[in-house]
């Protein structure tokens, strides 16, 4: 006798995620996405995981809490890791990817798996069976009153991405290309930034402009009282408030050498690469909602990209989120109904990669309910069980998204001031304790992406 069917809402970075750990426990899986019938205001792509603010999966190192999160995927057998190292692009120590070929990756691998069913439309209704909803911070409006009915609600806060330019448009003679600190350069080769110095006077002037540039109108959104999540700021908003902010954020000059004078610049734009080529640069730290015709005013003032050309403006849109706590387990399945799990940005973790990780989890724990195993709440000293704690258990008044961090992991017994040795310390325990619980639950791991001397010198 096979296993039950599954219903995946949504084939973004978790929904991809959950299918993908269904189909390889042998559960048929239909997949529904509406792009490309109808996209979200975001959405320009008809693949699946599409990236929107940035092409940065954060830090790759497993002694930072991205690179922790990440490794932990790994050893679930991550289809979206495999994808994002098969299509990476240099970006120093972080993990960046070329969008376009990790979309591709992506969907190549979820419609040519037997057991994954795609339907390409919207859905409207919570579906009755066994089902996981993936929708993203940007569901629809017919499915997420659905699912605010269900739920009792639910919250937004207002998202924001950072515009894309050409190579070619820019003025070279005002750019150098390095890492802050040298991370990832390599002799006789060219940075993995493009690093766009402005000394005092110019900063001054493009610092004064940026408060006073016209903002876009946030269309079709209740915009009365928009919360605006920190880690995607906007560049305007965050320069009103204190004119040295943005120079001690997105531009802060520390960690680089202008070849140019030799010294330290007043303030610094980095530029990453968008995909392998090098042809296309996001400008990091920029999302943005000024207007179109303003973001080519404000940002042409700093010298490099006087001439630049624009392929994608920034903009903003409405994210919405459920108030997890209280509704959802920390196996990510709603406490009322069992066999109805929810996944990704709407359940309240914040990034590409946290949203991908609670879809690996989602994915897993329906197979184990469905085949009558106790679903996995990983220790809360992984990244993984930390954010899922995190999601159902918060006590706040104020439940916000949470990325990975250390702040979510429980403290060590032991004080170490040293902070590079304190992380190294907590990620050794986040997957040693991650081995021991899946040996004990009998839930397979990959073989460690790391040797037994490589994870002890993190």
């Amino acid at each position: 006798m096979g296993h039950q069917s599954v219903t995946v809402l949504g084939a973004g970075l978790a929904g991809c995620e959950a299918a993908w750990q269904l189909a390889r426990r042998g559960f048929p899986v239909t997949l529904y996405e509406m792009k490309p019938q109808k996209f979200s205001p975001a959405h320009q792509s008809g693949d699946f995981a599409e990236l929107i603010c940035s092409n940065s999966l954060k830090a790759s190192r497993i002694g930072s809490a991205a690179g922790l999160l990440k490794e932990e995927m790994r050893r679930f057998g991550s289809l979206l890791m495999a994808c994002a190292e098969k299509s990476a692009v240099p970006a120093g120590g972080a993990l960046a990817v070329d969008r376009g070929e990790f979309s591709r990756l992506a969907t190549q691998a979820i419609e040519g798996e037997p057991l994954i069913t795609v339907v390409r439309e919207e859905v409207t209704e919570i579906p009755e069976g066994p089902a996981i909803v993936a929708t993203g911070p940007l569901t629809s409006q017919h499915l997420s009153e659905k699912i605010q009915a269900l739920c009792g609600g639910g919250l937004s806060f207002f998202d924001a991405a950072a515009p894309i330019v050409t190579r070619e448009s820019l003025d070279m003679e005002h750019c150098f290309a390095a890492s802050r600190y040298g991370r990832g350069d390599q002799d006789g080769e060219e940075g993995d930034y493009l690093n766009c110095p402005m000394n005092k006077e110019e900063y001054d002037a493009f610092a004064e402009e940026l408060v006073k540039a016209e903002r876009a109108p946030v269309h079709s959104f209740d915009a009365r009282d928009p919360k605006v999540y920190e880690g995607c700021m906007p560049i305007e908003v965050l320069a009103s408030r204190g004119h040295d902010a943005i120079r001690f954020g997105p531009m802060k000059p520390v960690g680089l050498r202008d070849p140019r004078t030799g010294h330290r610049p007043w303030a610094v734009l980095q530029l990453r690469t968008e995909n392998r080529e090098r042809t296309l640069f996001n400008l990091v730290g920029f999302q943005t909602n000024l207007k179109f015709g303003e973001q080519r005013r404000v940002f042409g003032m700093i010298p490099a990209l006087r001439n630049a050309e624009f392929v994608r403006y920034g903009v903003m849109h409405r994210n919405t989120f459920l108030n997890s706590p209280g509704l959802l387990a920390g196996d990510y399945s709603l406490c009322r109904r069992p066999t109805l799990f929810f996944a990704g940005q709407i359940t309240g973790v914040e990034g590409y990669m946290e949203s991908a990780s609670s879809g690996i989890l989602a994915g897993i724990n329906m197979a184990r309910r469905l085949c009558g195993k106790p679903t996995l709440l990983l220790p809360e000293t992984t990244m993984m069980g930390a954010l899922s704690r995190y999601v159902s258990g918060y006590e706040g008044k104020d439940f916000q998204p949470m990325g990975a961090n250390f702040g979510v992991l429980p403290p060590l017994s032991e004080k170490i001031r040293d902070k590079r040795q304190r992380y190294g310390t907590l990620s050794r325990r986040g997957l040693r304790d991650l081995g021991a619980y899946c040996r004990e639950m009998d839930e397979p791991l990959r073989e460690s992406a790391v040797s037994a001397q490589e994870e002890e010198s993190v």
